[in-house]
């Protein structure tokens, strides 16, 4: 009689799986979209980006989220999206991209004279 006797380390996942196991494998987990994660502190009303995890869908994605970037309750709102939705600039292009601000200097009131009763502008 032969017995395979197997100790697993605390998040090591099984390389296949067995009949009844509910493990999938690492294989399974590596094919898993890839989500980005925004956590809004108590401090302020901004989401920042704290950062990404691989799950299978949206509520995975929240619920993996919750445990790994607010277990101390430093967030009171999370949002999860898939990186594939998120499309960045090109820092190359940068000044091809705000090149046409540049000449609308009515957008910048630095050449405004402000009367002495308006504080703190």
């Amino acid at each position: 009689m032969n017995i395979k006797i197997t100790k697993y380390y605390y998040g090591d996942i099984p390389e296949e799986k067995s009949a009844g196991s509910t493990y999938q494998s690492a294989q399974d987990a590596t094919t898993w979209p890839l989500w980005e994660i925004f956590i809004r502190s108590k401090q302020g009303l901004d989401h920042k980006h704290v950062g990404s995890l691989h799950a299978a869908d949206a509520a995975m994605a929240m619920e993996n989220a919750r445990d790994v970037y607010t277990r101390r309750q430093e967030g009171v709102s999370i949002w999860v999206v898939e990186s594939k939705y998120i499309t960045a600039s090109n820092p190359e292009e940068a000044g091809e991209l705000y090149e046409p601000a540049v000449d609308k200097i009515y957008r910048h009131p630095t050449f405004y004279i402000l009367p002495d009763e308006v504080n703190y502008m």
